[in-house]
């Protein structure tokens, strides 16, 4: 009997052994390679920025390409580029989550579905010789069918024409919704003109194709074939954005030159 009780108990104190030691290994491996993980993914987000603006060159260095763009740091409430927080650094996903640094959003002004806003955000400048603005790249997110798409708009010297749009991370359902990454469609952004004349957010996502005879077609994108939940996403989520309560004030003080 007691061998028996001895045998079991090597058998348990080996197993604790060797579960301790998975755990040592599995908890150092986690934390040699987070500084890994988080430069792969911040190089990740300056590759999309780099595409999405039209800057992206295959083969050469990402770091390399995006010193040609600058962060700036922007506070939402007021409309103005601010020195509140480090434009590098500042993680505006969990600012939104922490009542102190974000707003709640009432049900009128959340058509993005997002709950909270943060009072600031990181947007991407690419300037010309002079010091102007050629690009401005916006990170903008908004939940669709199944998920928040996050992503970014570029926009032109004018801040009204689009350059570029892209999502870098979503879970819309494949070979419907997920045809956000699709090519094809994220090209018909190029050139549309996000406001109307009286300078509200005037982009739509239709279904059933945009006739380019309608005067409004320069404001319209195809919607997505059998995604109508989440192409009404992005169009709430892009109005949302460029509107009042997200970055609206702020551009209008970059057309006047108050920024």
């Amino acid at each position: 009997m007691s061998s028996k009780k001895e045998s079991v108990a090597r058998t348990l104190t080996v197993a604790l052994l060797v579960c301790l030691v998975c755990s040592v290994v599995v908890s150092a491996a986690a934390v040699a390679l987070k500084p890994v993980q988080t430069t792969n993914r911040l190089q990740d987000k300056q590759r999309n920025i780099l595409q999405i603006a039209g800057l992206f060159q295959p083969g050469v260095s990402v770091q390399e390409q995006f010193q040609q763009i600058t962060p700036r740091l922007v506070d939402l409430r007021t409309g103005e580029f601010s020195d509140a927080q480090d434009p590098l650094t500042f993680d505006q996903q969990k600012a939104a989550k922490d009542p102190s640094m974000s707003e709640q959003l009432s049900g009128e002004q959340d058509i993005a579905s997002i709950r909270r806003r943060a009072d600031f955000s990181t947007v991407y400048v690419v300037e010309n010789p002079d010091g102007s603005i050629k690009t401005l790249i916006l990170p903008i997110h908004g939940y669709g069918l199944w998920s928040t798409l996050y992503g970014f708009m570029a926009l032109e010297s004018d801040l009204k024409t689009v350059v570029g749009l892209g999502f870098y991370q979503h879970a819309e359902t494949p070979g419907l919704g997920g045809e956000v990454d699709n090519p094809n469609w994220k090209a018909q952004w190029t050139g549309k003109v996000v406001y109307d004349e009286s300078g509200k957010p005037a982009i739509s996502v239709i279904k059933g194709g945009v006739d380019p005879s309608n005067p409004d077609a320069e404001h319209q994108v195809d919607a997505l074939a059998g995604a109508t939940l989440t192409s009404r996403g992005v169009e709430n989520l892009v109005r949302f954005w460029l509107g009042e309560d997200g970055f609206g004030p702020f551009l209008e003080h970059l057309r006047a030159g108050e920024a």
